[in-house]
């Protein structure tokens, strides 16, 4: 893929210093270099080091990614969000987990899922980036990035929490007193448990942020945005409170009206530098949260 932008800077600038300021990475310009791209001024092959002057036009070739030998096919559907030449957002179902394990006799992720999608497409990239991720049993929005530059643009912009999600919740009980509040609680990998967390003095700072949408005794719906994005957050955050999610059998969760924790990614917002404008994406809720909330009201 080629990108091409032009230079509008005052003064003459190094090749490398133009291509940081369109967000490329050294990695991305030792791709370049090393790994079959090539970098132009004004459609002649340039070094890093080479000046570029006001007005300019400048370009990144980056090589084609084949895909993955060791990620093998599944041609199993799966419901697309938003796709343009650059990400590819999927509505995840529940039940699909987000990346291949290795313990399963089938590979069945979406990552085995997009792979197969993208060699039928033909697309010269053929990588499957994963940016986001949700639980196996959560449904909603994941991200792929559809090249290595798009990857790098959403690695930083969840670096500096720059990508808003939000998600739906049915928790037990009332939950907590306050319609819109924050949980500050460090989370760690339980000891007892590879898979499971906990909340400890000495784990990551975890923050999310929760409005209360309805209350009911038999549960409440919470719209939640994280501010950190630590592995099960949610699920530990309400299980801490006393109100772990509905079907969510790992943290204590109530198994009588869902079979899943009550889970799902419905908002992603992120910024395309290529397109020059903010991606908004939405996911309506599966049939079965939505035949839980109209149970719980």
């Amino acid at each position: 893929m080629i990108f091409t932008w032009q230079y509008q800077g005052n003064t003459p600038r190094k090749l490398r210093s133009v291509f940081k300021s369109f967000g490329v990475t050294s990695s991305l310009m030792k791709i370049a270099i090393f790994h079959g791209g090539a970098m132009f001024i004004d459609g002649a092959s340039a070094w890093a080091v080479d000046l570029v002057q006001p007005g300019q036009q400048v370009s990144l070739l980056l090589p084609d990614e084949p895909a993955n030998p060791n990620i093998t096919l599944c041609d199993e559907p799966f419901k697309i969000a938003f796709e343009d030449e650059d990400f590819l957002v999927i509505n995840k179902d529940a039940g699909v987990a987000t990346v291949p394990a290795h313990h399963v006799a089938v590979q069945d992720s979406l990552v085995n899922r997009v792979k197969s999608y993208y060699i039928h497409q033909g697309y010269n990239n053929q990588v499957t980036h994963v940016a986001t991720r949700l639980d196996k049993n959560t449904s909603g929005l994941v991200v792929f990035p559809k090249h290595r530059f798009a990857h790098a643009v959403l690695d930083k912009q969840l670096k500096h929490h720059q990508v808003y999600k939000e998600y739906l919740a049915v928790v037990g009980g009332r939950a907590v007193n306050t319609s819109h509040g924050y949980i500050y609680a460090p989370i760690e990998r339980d000891p007892s448990s590879f898979v499971q967390r906990r909340v400890n003095c000495n784990g990551k700072e975890s923050v999310t942020e929760y409005w209360t949408l309805y209350r009911s005794n038999q549960g409440s719906i919470e719209k939640i945005n994280l501010h950190t994005g630590r592995t099960h957050q949610i699920r530990v955050h309400f299980s801490f409170l006393g109100h772990p999610l509905l079907g969510d059998d790992m943290y204590g969760g109530d198994l009588s009206l869902i079979n899943r924790q009550a889970l799902h990614c419905q908002t992603v917002s992120f910024y395309s530098p290529f397109k020059n404008e903010q991606i908004v994406c939405h996911a309506a809720l599966p049939d079965d949260m939505e035949n839980l909330i109209n149970h719980i009201k």
